[in-house]
């Protein structure tokens, strides 16, 4: 976006835009929180951009266990309408803050090694860690590539973000990961469905993934919340979730 464009989709003058950027003038509160909204900046970076402009921080970032009301009402009814499905809901950084019945059925079933599971569970390391689910995904590679493409732009949009580095960083050091992977595959498209198949013994689940985010939620946590939503791609997969349910 130019120096222009900014302006115009902020309603303020290019000049003062102007003025801004080389530090001839002062944002004030409101200027910074017009800009940030005009470039589309996420509400934990419009907080820095106000701490370092000296003013106060204007969005609230509660712990995710401490989320109540309407919005953790809401987010109950998803996880309870999806069953028998699978449904997860992370933070930023892909840890797990909540999941349904039938997250963890699923789960429970297609984890290598139980005790390798790290407190939170984080959803990405789940499929690239060979102690967890990678073993029994179909078509890894595709499925992990896919995937790695969207953190590594997620970390280029946020680079002062250290949970996401950290995050990109150890799963790029798990075994058998590609060297290759090291570099962004900008290229590649970002789809916003993603089918994954598992395979364990005689158990095969085949489902297609979508990513739903709350809209303008006006405060950080909630606004980085990822809610993950399973759903059957057949009717084997529907029918061995139903009986999964059943079991448990």
């Amino acid at each position: 976006m130019s120096q222009l464009d900014l302006a115009l989709t902020a309603e303020v003058s290019a000049r003062h835009v102007s003025f801004l950027e080389t530090g001839r003038a002062q944002p004030s509160r409101d200027m910074v929180l017009r800009l940030a909204t005009a470039l589309s900046v996420p509400l934990r970076d419009q907080n820095q951009l106000l701490v370092a402009a000296g003013h106060p921080e204007a969005f609230d970032e509660p712990a995710e266990d401490a989320l109540a009301g309407p919005i953790r009402e809401a987010v109950d009814r998803m996880l309870a309408h999806q069953e028998p499905y699978p449904m997860v809901v992370m933070n930023r950084a892909y840890d797990v803050v909540l999941l349904n019945r039938g997250a963890r059925d699923v789960m429970s079933r297609f984890v290598l090694d139980p005790s390798a599971l790290g407190a939170p569970t984080n959803g990405m390391a789940l499929l690239f860690d060979p102690r967890l689910a990678r073993p029994f995904v179909l078509d890894w590679p595709l499925v992990a590539r896919t995937l790695l493409s969207r953190l590594h732009r997620e970390v280029l949009e946020r680079p002062n973000d250290a949970a996401l580095g950290a995050l990109l960083r150890s799963l790029l050091d798990l075994p058998d990961v590609p060297r290759d992977w090291q570099a962004p595959d900008l290229a590649a498209p970002s789809e916003p469905i993603l089918p994954i198949r598992l395979r364990r013994d005689d158990l095969s689940l085949a489902f297609l993934t979508t990513v739903t985010v709350f809209n303008a939620p006006q405060n950080v946590t909630v606004e980085e919340l990822r809610i993950e939503c399973y759903f059957p791609l057949d009717d084997e997969t529907r029918r061995a979730c139903e009986a999964l349910a059943r079991q448990t």
